[in-house]
């Protein structure tokens, strides 16, 4: 009674271990490219199933017919059997063909060239955090993907530093991002939504605060996000707390590494120009609130290790009109 209970416990575990919310599964794609990989996942695990249970129907009939009874005669040794061995050569020949076919197609498929019309975005991985660059519509920011659903995308993937790899498990590409050479990932979003992802290579010492969101979004939306990024902020007004932030901004030297409107065009940090319509900051780990930004602000090696964004000792009084400031980038 003991045992079962033992038993029946771990199987619950097990299955509760099996439940759960899983935003960065891939077994839920919202893109073409993620619909032909789990095809293809769907076929050879058929597959496997056909060829687990073949094998291991012959191994129980066969323990069960050729076992050891008491009193039988002494099994004669046989020394090869040619149809046998004609048969386990061929069928794993014929499965490894049958594996190979759809395998070869969705790798042509999904190394296509990406087709006419299709959005291009630039993807350039920095320690830790992504740019994206839109040429065509002259718009750049970070880490936070805009795309509207139903376009094809190409993404054209560099970085400016070590290797990187952009993974997003639900537009279900992987590809990385090698100094020195481009990588392209071309996929359709098919479904709206906000889908998580992150950098898949190891990076340094925060490669696990890489993090990304793909927001694909519908006409409508997406129009407007294009119109609003390309529009300048509006000004601050005088006498402010966001105008005394801007002028904290320029003296304790942001300027040097972010581009901000007209104010700033550095090149070293993420673009902060429309910093205030992302949701989330530090490589997609913190949200975008004030209290993310003065966490951000007052101590960033403390919040992301390794950070090239030195503690500047900001004092509460300046992290105040800072906050300000950047909460008017919309």
């Amino acid at each position: 009674m003991r045992r079962t209970s033992y038993l029946l416990t771990v199987l619950l575990l097990a299955a509760t271990a099996c439940g759960g919310h899983f935003p960065q599964t891939t077994l839920q794609p919202k893109a073409d490219f993620g619909f032909a990989i789990q095809g293809l996942f769907g076929d050879i695990f058929w597959w496997a199933v056909v060829v687990f249970t073949v094998v291991e129907t012959l191994l129980v009939v066969t323990l069960i017919r050729f076992r050891a009874r008491p009193g039988g005669p002494t099994p004669k040794p046989l020394h090869g059997h040619t149809v046998l061995e004609i048969a386990w050569t061929l069928a794993p020949a014929l499965i490894l063909v049958f594996i190979a076919v759809p395998t070869v197609r969705t790798i042509f498929s999904t190394e296509a060239p990406a087709p006419a019309g299709a959005l291009k975005v630039s993807v350039i991985g920095h320690q830790w955090w992504w740019e994206y660059r839109y040429p065509d519509l002259g718009i750049t920011t970070a880490n936070e993907l805009h795309l509207p659903v139903g376009q094809p995308v190409d993404l054209t993937l560099t970085t400016a530093d070590v290797i990187h790899s952009f993974w997003d498990p639900a537009m279900g590409g992987k590809r990385d991002l090698i100094p020195t050479h481009e990588n392209h990932l071309v996929f359709r979003p098919e479904s709206t939504g906000t889908f998580l992802g992150q950098c898949a290579e190891f990076c340094g010492a925060s490669h696990a605060n890489m993090r990304l969101r793909v927001m694909v979004q519908g006409d409508s939306a997406w129009k407007a996000w294009v119109a609003d990024q390309q529009a300048l902020p509006a000004p601050v007004k005088k006498g402010s707390l966001e105008e005394q932030g801007a002028q904290a901004f320029q003296r304790y030297g942001c300027t040097g590494c972010h581009t901000m409107g007209d104010m700033a065009h550095g090149i070293v940090g993420p673009n902060l120009t429309h910093v205030a319509s992302r949701t989330t900051i530090v490589g997609g780990t913190v949200v975008n609130d004030s209290a993310g930004l003065a966490r951000w602000i007052g101590d960033p090696p403390g919040t992301k290790p390794g950070s090239l964004m030195p503690n500047m000792h900001v004092p509460p009084a300046d992290i105040a009109a800072l906050v300000a400031f950047l909460r008017s980038m919309k």
